[in-house]
């Protein structure tokens, strides 16, 4: 009796845990059953990320029976892609259960081309298999959508807005180029004759030429493209049209009229890239999208740029518009007026297009930029009409590196650089107009404790070792003890008072952005007497942005006032300074009426720039790039540094610099010179 209530026990025991073995295994399968609404979550989440043939695997097989993978992943593609749509977000509303199946309602939103569609839809879900298919139809892309209806998107095309220089001359416009094309059943019997003159005048290869001829697209009277060129180009032009099956026409595009002569100041535009897209994703840019690549086209691009009028709408079978989703009105982009005078900025250019150096050119008074010049260039119709691979590996590769701009590096300022020494010296108080050295000869130290190291100079003078005869004759050795005199701790504190060390672009909110100019590789410290000294006439570690040095300039000008640089232009000429009181008003005319003298007074460095009619003040400079006594390599830079004073009209500062002069025997500063004189005797 004991052994059959015992079986009987066990028996129950092995029935109730199987009965929770059940019940737990329903809730853990019901509890992990996936829900209608994760498949349609999962649905929008993957159009989102553009994975089409994903999608098409959480539709129904009803739903497959009635379109293949190959034509939903098409439908599907041209559609969102062709809206440029993206962030698909959706709010459920309802959710009713129907006979294995769920009927679900939600507010669907996405961002398009067009602007944000916003529209309410439901999505069938059928239970296949413990799992919920959606029962797919193109209503899903849009509720008013049947499959034989497709979208079509109409762009209005906007206009880039133009860049204009002071006085309303062009440079950079929106004009026409030349389209350049072949119409294959024209070619003739001699069709690979044809090609190969063909290739040989556009510099496209023959390659590519019957790549495009062979597309699937093209037919005997088709025009197929191959190379853009310039309208004005009119000998190729010419010669083309001596072949039989050239045709040319004439489209709308980006042109410079300045070409190099402006190239690194202006930029180029060109067709926006995958990477840029998707940075500017959700501001109205699409695939075709043309956008600012460099210089101003860039940087003033958020201005210049049109947004094109876009219309999204779906059409039935016979093309008839059955209802607008989405509309853009069109809106053109605005001009960009700048300070720059075109005629300045050719004539320099010109004048030095086969030497590397710039020149910025500024009005001292206002800080109106009127040029920004650095040689040699490239030109920016190349980049918009297209290059081929030689023609850029030959741009890229070119050891005068014509894509390198020069007006916004920092260089060693050489000598140019004396009279900040003295405009500080004076300022600090810690030289005079009447302060005097001793010493003679061309070289000098100031002890033993520099071992081998002297400052040297060029020229003796007769006369006594001060601010001035220093200046006129650029004696190295005067402001090397100025700057000893001056003490490391003055000397860089009045440097970072100037503006040395800052992001002087972004101070004065430059669309371009320039390095700093700098006085010491070491974390702002000059670290040792002979570096002071030689940092006194711009040597050592000191190095100077062009467009900076122009305002440090201007100080002479405006009392010891930095003028604030600019460069898009104003109605209103509104004088605002960058830096204040920088030196005393009394230094600043001290040192002006020295630089007078650098050119007025026959013994002057600068001699040669003196103008009938025309009081100039300026300063020449030769920076040494030596890295060492025995450097022979490294060059030197020619500088000058000028303002005119009362001149006819506004005055003009100008900052100038070309390399390699001991290569080229130029001359240096007076080679500037005499690109100056050009300039200062035609405006």
């Amino acid at each position: 009796m004991i052994m059959k209530n015992k079986k009987i026990l066990i028996i129950s025991l092995i029935g109730i845990i199987l009965i929770i073995a059940i019940t737990v295994g329903i809730f853990i399968v019901n509890k992990n059953e996936l829900k209608p609404e994760d498949t349609l979550n999962n649905y929008i989440s993957l159009i989102n990320e553009k994975k089409y043939e994903e999608m098409y695997e959480l539709i129904s097989e009803s739903s497959k029976s009635k379109i293949s993978l190959d034509d939903f992943i098409k439908r599907n593609k041209k559609i969102y892609e062709g809206i440029d749509a993206y962030d698909l977000k959706i709010e459920l509303k309802d959710k009713n259960k129907e006979d294995n199946a769920y009927r679900i309602s939600y507010n669907e939103t996405m961002s398009t081309s067009a602007g944000i569609v916003t529209f309410s839809n439901e999505m069938k879900l059928l239970n296949e298999n413990k799992t919920y298919k959606i029962d797919w139809s193109s209503k899903l892309i849009f509720p008013e959508l049947n499959d034989t209806d497709k979208v079509v998107v109409d762009t209005l095309a906007s206009k880039r807005g133009e860049i204009i220089d002071r006085n309303g001359a062009k440079l950079a416009e929106n004009g026409s180029i030349s389209s350049v094309g072949i119409v294959p059943g024209k070619l003739g019997e001699n069709k690979e004759r044809n090609l190969e003159n063909i290739s040989n005048l556009t510099g496209v290869s023959l390659e590519y030429i019957n790549k495009q001829l062979s597309a699937s697209y093209v037919k005997d009277d088709t025009f197929v493209p191959i190379k853009k060129i310039s309208k004005d180009n009119t000998e190729l032009k010419n010669q083309l049209l001596q072949i039989p099956g050239i045709k040319i026409s004439s489209e709308s595009a980006r042109v410079y009229p300045l070409g190099e002569e402006a190239a690194h100041l202006i930029g180029y535009v060109q067709k926006i890239n995958a990477d840029e897209l998707k940075t500017k994703e959700g501001k109205g840019y699409n695939l075709n999208s043309i956008i600012g690549k460099l210089g101003l086209e860039q940087a003033y691009e958020d201005t210049l740029r049109g947004i094109d009028g876009t219309e999204i709408y779906i059409v039935d079978e016979k093309e008839k518009k059955l209802k607008t989703l989405a509309k853009q009105d069109k809106k053109d982009g605005t001009d960009v007026k700048l300070t720059i005078d075109s005629n300045i900025q050719k004539n320099l250019y010109n004048q030095m297009k086969s030497d590397k150096g710039f020149f910025v050119v500024m009005n001292p008074t206002s800080g109106e930029l009127l040029a920004a010049v650095s040689t040699p260039s490239y030109n920016s119709n190349d980049f918009v009409l297209g290059m081929t691979t030689s023609k850029w590996e030959e741009v890229r590769n070119d050891e005068n590196k014509p894509l390198y701009n020069r007006f916004l590096q920092s260089y060693c300022p050489g000598s140019t650089f004396k009279p900040i020494t003295a405009a500080i010296g004076l300022t600090t108080g810690k030289i005079s107009s009447e302060t005097t050295f001793s010493y003679s000869g061309l070289k000098w130290q100031k002890d033993s404790s520099w071992g081998n190291n002297y400052v040297t100079t060029l020229t003796a003078y007769n006369g006594n070792k001060n601010i001035s005869n220093a200046l006129i004759h650029s004696d190295n050795i005067f402001f090397a003890q100025a700057a000893i005199q001056i003490g490391k701790d003055e000397f860089c504190s009045s440097l970072d008072k100037i503006g040395f060390n800052e992001e002087i672009d972004k101070l004065i909110n430059f669309p371009l952005s320039f390095n700093k100019s700098q006085y010491s590789n070491s974390e702002k410290e000059i670290l040792t007497e002979k570096k002071i000294a030689d940092s006194g006439y711009g040597q050592g570690d000191i190095l100077v942005n062009p467009i900076h040095m122009a305002s440090i300039y201007s100080a002479f000008v405006n009392s010891g006032n930095m003028i604030k640089p600019y460069i898009e232009y104003k109605k209103e000429n509104e004088k605002t300074y960058l830096k204040e009181n920088v030196f005393k008003s009394e230094a600043a005319n001290i040192v002006k009426n020295d630089l007078i003298q650098v050119v007025e007074n026959p013994e002057g460095t600068a001699n040669d720039m003196k103008l009938n009619g025309i009081t100039i003040a300026g300063k020449t400079g030769t920076a040494e790039l030596k890295k060492s006594s025995t450097d022979t390599e490294s060059g030197t830079l020619g500088w000058f540094d000028c303002f005119t004073i009362n001149k006819t009209g506004n005055d003009i500062l100008i900052i100038s610099m070309v390399e390699n002069t001991q290569k080229n025997n130029n001359g240096g500063s007076h080679y500037l010179i005499r690109k100056i004189r050009t300039l200062i005797n035609i405006i």
